[in-house]
Parts: C-alpha cells; sequence; structure tokens
C-alpha cells in the first residue's frame, strides 16, 4: 500500500513547537508521514519540527507557494530572480524539515492573474527558473513537485496537459509533478486521461475532497481516481490536503470562509477511507 501522510495546514500555516501535539497524535492515529507548509521566517523552528516527526517515525513533505513579487513568470527579470531565491529558501527549509518532497504551485504567483491566457516566454521564464531551482534541490537530495491548480488560483498550469510541458521545458530530474484531485475535479475532463499524461512525472498526489473536507463525504469520483492512479501504478504519496479556519490568516489568504469538518474528523475518516479505496483499487 502506498504511504499515507496528512497536512498539518488543517490546523496551521506556522512553525512551531505548537505543532508537536498534533504530529504526535497523528502518528498514534496511524498515518505514516506529515506534510508542513514552508512559509514562517522561524528558520530554526524547522529543524525542530523535522527531528522531531523524524523521532517520532514519521517522514515528512512539504508544501509552498509564491507571491507576486517574487513571481517566476514576471516580465521582470529582477522578479523572477527574487523567486529563485525564495524557492530555493523553501528548498532549504524542506531539507531542514528532513522532507524528500517539496510541493505545490510555486511555477508562478499563486492567485496573481494577468490580463491573459499564459503565454510561451511566460512558461519559458518558468522554466527557467525551475531547472535552477531543480539543481539546487538535487544537493538537498529533494523533489520538487509542482502543482497544477483550478482556474480562480492559477493561470499557468490548470490541468495536467500544461503541468507536464511546463516540467517537460523545465528538463531536470528534480522537477516533477504532482496530482490534486480538488483541482483535478474542476479542470479535467476524466482523471483517468489526466492520470495517464502526467504519469512518466508524477511524484506526490494530494487526496482532496470537492469542499476542502473529510475526503469520501463529498463528490469527488474517488473510484475514478484511484483506479486512475493503480493503472499508472503509482507508488507515491497519498497525502490528505484539508482546510479550516484555525489558522485565520492562512485561511483568508486561501479563501477559506467556513469550517468543512473538524481536521480530527477529517484525519481519522480520511485515514480510513484512503485505506479502503487502495484495497479496493490494489493500490
Amino acid at each position: 500500500m502506498n504511504k499515507i501522510g496528512f497536512n498539518v495546514l488543517a490546523w496551521s500555516a506556522g512553525m512551531s513547537d505548537e505543532l508537536f501535539p498534533i504530529i504526535a497524535r497523528l502518528k498514534e492515529v496511524g498515518y505514516d508521514g506529515v506534510e508542513f507548509f514552508v512559509g514562517s521566517p522561524e528558520e530554526a523552528a524547522y529543524k525542530k519540527v523535522g527531528d522531531y516527526s523524524r523521532d517520532l517515525g514519521l517522514e515528512v513533505t512539504a508544501v509552498t507557494v509564491v507571491g507576486a513579487a517574487e513571481n517566476p513568470i514576471s516580465e521582470s527579470a529582477i522578479t523572477r530572480t527574487k523567486g529563485l531565491d525564495r524557492i530555493k529558501w523553501s528548498i532549504d527549509r524542506a531539507h531542514d524539515l528532513n522532507a524528500t518532497v517539496l510541493c505545490g504551485p510555486f511555477h508562478s504567483a499563486h492567485a496573481h492573474f494577468a490580463a491573459h491566457p499564459a503565454l510561451d516566454e511566460e512558461y519559458a521564464w518558468g522554466a527557467e527558473i525551475l531547472h535552477a531551482a531543480g539543481e539546487h534541490a538535487a544537493q538537498a537530495n529533494i523533489v520538487l513537485a509542482l502543482e497544477a491548480l483550478n482556474r480562480f488560483e492559477c493561470y499557468l498550469c490548470n490541468t495536467m496537459s500544461q503541468l507536464t510541458k511546463l516540467v517537460t521545458m523545465a528538463d531536470h530530474s528534480n522537477v516533477r509533478a504532482m496530482f490534486d484531485t480538488h483541482h483535478a475535479n474542476i479542470e479535467e475532463k476524466k482523471y483517468a486521461l489526466a492520470l495517464q499524461t502526467v504519469s512518466p512525472i508524477l511524484s506526490h498526489v494530494h487526496i482532496s475532497e470537492n469542499d476542502r473536507g473529510t475526503p469520501g463525504d463529498g463528490h469527488i469520483p474517488w473510484d475514478d481516481a484511484f483506479a486512475g492512479l493503480a493503472a499508472i501504478n503509482y507508488k507515491g504519496w497519498l497525502t490528505i490536503e484539508a482546510f479550516s479556519r484555525n489558522d485565520p490568516g492562512f485561511a483568508n489568504s486561501i479563501g477559506v470562509w467556513r469550517e468543512y469538518n473538524d481536521p480530527w474528523h477529517i484525519a481519522e475518516n480520511g485515514l480510513k477511507f484512503i485505506q479502503e479505496m487502495c484495497i479496493r483499487h490494489n493500490l
């Protein structure tokens, strides 16, 4: 069975000792790993949290974003350089966490839009930055798993086809792709085709319900998703990404205006659901 992880963004985007009880309980619930958001400026905390997780026997993955002031596809070369610097900083913090994967939509600024669809030069600019980031990630033995987002959060990569184009252009073995069931539910025609498209470069998967609550409680076509993963013989992480209002600053930044499920309901029931689906689909 594939390893199953849980993203602590359901509680907090911060990085401190306050995460310790959450991490410990996730271990007790039965998770193989825990995923953290890389964003907090408290650099020393990353190693403490990473070491605590490792000592409990949990593996670690990480997720990050970039903003408009550090947009890797900006017309400004100065801004693109700031984007590369930010991604490198995030790689370093992921390394402090003992993470093996740094995922997220850091190919472009989150929720920052131009008055046009993605341009060829934007893909080229992004690919150049990501290739350089891949060089830095290789030194830390970290895979960069880029994420396609829905049209309301991103315009460069909404689909697995667009994401595959960008990763291919980046041309680095440490620059790969991830699949998120929530975003794919909005943007893809069929899960099976999307997964086949991205399969050669797929390195990470987020299990996320249509409302960002407990997996299995909504209308995501889960049998299609797990059958599609089984068909491509996917062997990476299955990590639950769900959100709440527990961290108001982060919730406001991503448009989370209500509660979907209690985080522990998501964690406990979501794990059982993924395990059942993996058994059903021989994943």
